[in-house]
């Protein structure tokens, strides 16, 4: 039966493990938890472990953590009873890092671009590439050398001028190379190469002081050895390179060192190789002979229009103009093969090598020494330590009269390497006075 607060009974079975049974008071309690008598009727008291009492006994309510999930009976336990244990924080996890990429080996390069990898320069690869661009400029030219035809240019008696200081070069610009076709020869209008005819006929003196270019009309009057008197340029179709190498030594008394003569053919070959070259003629010239038409004023033009403006007669003064367009090609030729772009552009330098080579025939003797220093000569002309000539006339007729007294001025200051004291009124782009 109930007591009158509701609650359980003392004494009923059902309820014993609530109140549980002990033998008496403090003998009971001090034995610890559990059944010692039956006929005792007492709450049972859980010992604490850990903390006294504040208020100095053993006996009071346990505390249970509400978190934590039950681990099994409790050692020590009668019932059984679920035994709770604080929960436990776990640890705070560590950050794991991303996965690092392996070291590139030592001359590679980290970075990626398109998912490849590229090679990090080194200083003997740039140092062998070196190597190999200083050995291409020196051999392209020698190569070239090699491919150059020989041409006996030289008299073989003794009537010649001796020995002088200083070199000088006899340039000739000819038709005749049979390596023309008939439809070259139609194209560049150089005319029937069985002609032998000279177009161009120049002394390039190489000495102490500044270098000297100097135009020989192809109409001056002279007097050719064995022909008697004629145009000057009639020496080449008498007897070749040899009378015509004589007719000038006759003429000027300067002895010619190394002959070279350029094909025109070649000539193209070599404006090409270049890139073309910058003309500025004065006014607009439409010569059909020459397969000529341009506009007055600076331009850029090729081989074939370079060749024709050299060779065009079409002006009042003839082959006096022509003398001057002749050395305003050679000097833009010049200004563009000591370009950079010439040298660091390899297939531009390989070009103009074989070009050069393609167009030249050279007397025997012409080393690479001297074929080079030609060369440079040439690349020079018009600029600063260097003078343009037309050889000095009397006057414009047809056939060109020489100024003797002019000329014997000029080409005696030539002969003793004093062309520094060569003045203006010897050194004029026409030759007139």
């Amino acid at each position: 039966m109930a007591d009158s607060s509701g609650g359980p009974e003392k004494g009923t079975p059902e309820y014993d493990w609530l109140y549980g049974t002990s033998t008496s008071g403090d003998a009971g309690r001090a034995a610890g938890p559990g059944p010692s008598s039956p006929d005792e009727e007492s709450t049972q008291v859980f010992r604490s472990s850990g903390r006294p009492d504040p208020q100095g006994g053993d006996d009071r309510t346990q505390t249970f953590p509400a978190a934590g999930p039950p681990a099994g009976p409790a050692a020590g336990s009668p019932y059984g009873a679920p035994s709770y244990r604080p929960a436990q924080e776990p640890p705070p996890r560590r950050p794991v890092p991303p996965p690092q990429q392996p070291a590139p080996p030592p001359g590679r390069s980290s970075g990626r671009s398109g998912g490849r990898r590229f090679p990090r320069p080194r200083p003997r690869w740039i140092l062998a590439l070196l190597v190999l661009w200083l050995v291409f400029l020196v051999v392209t030219p020698i190569v070239a050398y090699l491919r150059i035809d020989r041409v006996d240019a030289f008299p073989d008696d003794d009537n010649r001028p001796d020995n002088q200081p200083g070199t000088t070069y006899l340039i000739v610009g000819s038709d005749s190379r049979e390596d023309l076709s008939a439809e070259e020869r139609e194209e560049l209008g150089t005319g029937d190469a069985a002609g032998r005819r000279t177009d161009t006929i120049l002394l390039l003196r190489v000495g102490s002081g500044p270098d000297v270019l100097l135009s020989v009309p192809r109409d001056l009057q002279v007097e050719i050895p064995g022909r008697g008197s004629d145009r000057i340029n009639a020496a080449y179709a008498y007897g070749g390179a040899k009378l015509l190498t004589r007719t000038v030594e006759a003429t000027t008394g300067v002895r010619v060192d190394h002959y070279v003569e350029i094909g025109f053919g070649g000539f193209v070959g070599v404006v090409d190789g270049v890139g073309g070259i910058e003309i500025c003629p004065e006014q607009a010239m439409d010569d059909p002979l020459a397969n000529l038409s341009v506009r007055r004023g600076c331009q850029e033009v090729d081989g074939r229009t370079a060749l024709g403006y050299a060779r065009s007669r079409n002006f009042p003064n003839g082959d006096i103009q022509r003398a001057e367009n002749q050395r305003e090609v050679v000097s833009a030729v010049g200004d563009k093969a000591l370009s950079p772009w010439s040298v660091l552009n390899p297939l531009r330098w390989w070009r103009l090598n074989m070009s050069a080579a393609a167009s030249l025939d050279v007397s025997e003797g012409t080393g690479p020494f001297a074929l080079g220093r030609f060369a440079f000569a040439m690349t020079n002309v018009g600029g600063e330590g260097s003078l343009t000539c037309s050889y000095p006339i009397a006057g414009i007729t047809n056939p060109l009269p020489p100024d003797t007294a002019r000329a014997d001025e000029l080409f005696g200051r030539i002969i003793d390497n004093e062309t520094e004291r060569i003045g203006r009124q010897l050194c004029t782009p026409t030759g007139l006075p």
